[in-house]
């Protein structure tokens, strides 16, 4: 199948394939007009991709992993216990990077709660700066 097929059949846009390809994602035949010729495997594939991509890894860790990747019906899954370590770091990151967030918002709720009222005098004084800025 062509590139216009199997962004119709995935959802995925045709650029989105094309990087795909470029990360070595993807690897279609090439006809030699140089037309792209994708396999039927090919749409599970970008369906791996796109669920790798939504549990948040890169597309240079999805290149490495996705080749040892395999669903049987219940979901994708490593298929190997060897993955297991790096995908637990990938855990881990996340977590880590939700608690960050978490902690922004964390200073910016308090920032917001300690807003003054907008008929305080000292509200009044920031709405003179404003008018006096260049």
């Amino acid at each position: 199948m062509r590139i216009g097929e199997l962004s119709h059949r995935t959802d995925v846009s045709i650029r989105l394939l094309r990087y795909y390809e470029e990360q070595g994602l993807l690897q279609p035949a090439r006809q030699p007009s140089g037309y792209r010729e994708y396999r039927e495997d090919d749409v599970g594939t970008v369906r791996n991709i796109r669920t790798l991509l939504a549990a948040g890894l890169s597309t240079r860790t999805i290149a490495e992993m996705l080749p040892c990747m395999v669903d049987e019906g219940r979901g994708l899954a490593p298929g190997c216990q060897e993955m297991l370590p790096d995908l637990h770091r990938q855990q881990n990151r996340i977590a880590d990077a939700v608690a960050e967030l978490l902690a922004a918002r964390t200073v910016l709720d308090s920032i917001v709660a300690a807003a003054l009222p907008p008929n305080s005098a000292e509200a009044d004084g920031c709405r003179a700066a404003e008018n006096t800025a260049p």
